[in-house]
């Protein structure tokens, strides 16, 4: 019995330990921020990663632990973090600016392919919103439509009705091209899979297998496009053009 009565009390208080020291999210990341104010970037990774480990994410959780990361000169996963906060907040500037920071840290130079005007501008607009954000944009520019048609419709004024009329149409069209670009971002997500390199160093060979010919040399912080897999090996695309195959191993895909 009182071997019993003895594992009830260490029971207890092990229960009464654990949900008294267990921390929220919020906690997590407020604690994160205060060891980054410090100094401490190890440990705000830490706590930041825990934040990821409770399933919560946020453009703000990526964006500080890539500048944890970035101090600490680890430049693959500053890289890695910087892209995932872009793709949940693509207009940030601030993070565009330091992901550029960052990506100053690899070694590798390649030269994208170049684009005309139209297809340049065209991007720029893209990434202004999430897909997400498009959807929504198409819905206000939608609900506006109809409101301002109702005006034209329900206005005596000549005047008050051409501007409602030219108004509302204005509005259809914004509509449309928001709907498009809605569309034209999902479908970029959808066929796109960005990758960035997390070893060192990394043969990439042109078939995939490890006594093929080598095609180049990638180093860690590089940013790839993932075309196609085999076994352990992703087919990736550099943006210069090249292809070639990687060991999985050797990226860590966003």
């Amino acid at each position: 019995m009182r071997n019993l009565n003895n594992y009830l009390v260490v029971t207890v208080f092990m229960l009464t330990a654990i949900f008294t020291t267990a921390q929220t999210p919020e906690q997590l990341f407020e604690q994160g921020n205060s060891h980054y104010a410090n100094g401490q970037f190890q440990e705000a990774i830490d706590a930041y990663g825990k934040v990821l480990d409770a399933n919560q994410e946020s453009a703000a959780i990526y964006y500080n632990l890539a500048n944890a990361h970035f101090k600490l000169n680890n430049v693959a996963p500053s890289i890695y973090y910087y892209e995932k906060a872009k793709q949940l907040a693509p207009a940030d500037q601030e993070i565009k600016n330091n992901a550029s920071f960052a990506e100053k840290m690899t070694i590798d130079a390649i030269t994208p392919l170049p684009e005309n005007t139209f297809k340049t501008w065209y991007n720029s607009v893209l990434t202004l919103l999430t897909t997400d954000g498009w959807a929504y944009t198409t819905v206000i520019f939608v609900i506006l439509c109809t409101l301002l048609f109702l005006g034209y419709y329900f206005t005596a004024s000549s005047t008050k009705k051409r501007a409602l009329f030219v108004s509302s149409l204005v509005s259809l069209v914004l509509a449309i091209c928001s709907l498009l670009f809605a569309y034209s971002a999902f479908a970029k997500i959808s066929k796109d899979n960005p990758a960035i390199v997390f070893a060192k160093e990394s043969q990439v060979k042109g078939e995939p297998t490890l006594s093929s010919q080598e095609a180049f040399l990638l180093h860690e912080g590089t940013k790839v496009m993932v075309l196609e897999t085999v076994d352990n090996w992703r087919k990736i695309l550099l943006a210069d053009g090249r292809t070639g195959w990687i060991p999985t191993t050797d990226i860590r895909e966003l």
